[in-house]
């Protein structure tokens, strides 16, 4: 919302206008098809016609233009403020972002200005130097599609062999990165960055390879929590987001009652249920029977430690 009108969709439109007449390649056709791509329904009745009639003074009339160059979306100084401010955070440095535009611009704000709550206190170490070395070479051999010999110890056992990276994950109930990875055989593993002893590269993939381990294991790690919920005070929305991270299905019901089928990993199950409950009365588990368990499990153990407290 702080800068959504700065470059809106009939910047956008007319930039691309303009960028096609600059290189001699723009038609009635393409003006037609831009506003497609970039505007809103209305934009081909007001666009076109302010161009043709010289209200907007930016096309001659073989649809040429007297713009010399391609037009450009440079930063805003309340942008510049917005990036400098997001790239404070310790995660978001770990991806190498560029701030070299960037030294002679205030912060919008610091990262002391949020209070989390409700979020595990044994985040990961991001600013030390060991962790940081891993978690580059594990978004490297993702991004060039490579296997991984990783050394870590996980819960019970130490654990020394080649993987193949899927994909990084991060969960903001536990302030922590994980890699999703499998073995040759499709087995799925998931490796906490912060567990991570010793991390190397290995050989490349061929194009197959990732996507069969992937296949295996797709079919067999699911569960599923059908969730009825009640539109009020747009808990519809926040439960969009709140689960965007998932893979879902929304139902309506009437105008105010929704179903949402989420379908999650198994080892992940103590975190959606704290995320299902933080949506109080508006959210009801309706199955499976095991997940309404656990709601009532949790829910007693909250009645009895408050029972217990002062």
């Amino acid at each position: 919302m702080l800068f959504n009108e700065v470059y809106g969709s009939y910047y956008n439109v007319i930039a691309g206008i303009l960028s096609e007449a600059v290189r001699g390649e723009l038609s009635k056709e393409r003006i037609r098809k831009i506003i497609e791509e970039k505007g809103y329904l209305e934009s081909g009745i007001s666009v076109p016609k302010a161009l043709e009639k010289g209200k907007w003074p930016l096309l001659r009339k073989d649809y040429t233009t007297p713009v010399r160059h391609i037009p450009t979306l440079p930063l805003t100084t309340l942008q510049k403020q917005w990036m400098k401010a997001v790239c404070q955070d310790p995660r978001i440095r770990l991806f190498d972002p560029p701030l070299q535009d960037l030294e002679d611009v205030e912060p919008l704000f610091e990262p002391d200005f949020f209070v989390w709550f409700d979020r595990h206190s044994d985040r990961d170490p991001y600013e030390d130097s060991l962790y940081k070395e891993h978690f580059r070479m594990v978004l490297l051999a993702l991004r060039e599609n490579r296997r991984l010999r990783i050394r870590y110890r996980g819960r019970k056992y130490r654990h020394d062999q080649l993987y193949i990276p899927e994909k990084l994950e991060y969960s903001s109930k536990d302030d922590k990165f994980r890699l999703i990875a499998h073995s040759s055989r499709g087995t799925p593993y998931m490796i906490r960055l912060a567990s991570i002893r010793e991390v190397s590269l290995a050989e490349k993939m061929t194009p197959g390879e990732k996507q069969t381990a992937v296949r295996k294991d797709a079919a067999v790690r699911k569960e599923t929590v059908v969730l009825e919920l009640v539109d009020e005070r747009n808990a519809l929305e926040r439960a969009m987001i709140h689960f965007s991270d998932l893979e879902k299905e929304t139902v309506r019901l009437d105008d105010t009652h929704y179903r949402i089928t989420l379908r999650y990993r198994k080892e992940d199950e103590t975190e959606i249920l704290i995320r299902v409950l933080s949506f109080g009365p508006k959210v009801r588990v309706s199955a499976p029977e095991s997940f309404i368990h656990l709601v009532k499990d949790r829910l007693d153990m909250q009645k009895r430690f408050k029972s217990c407290g002062p």
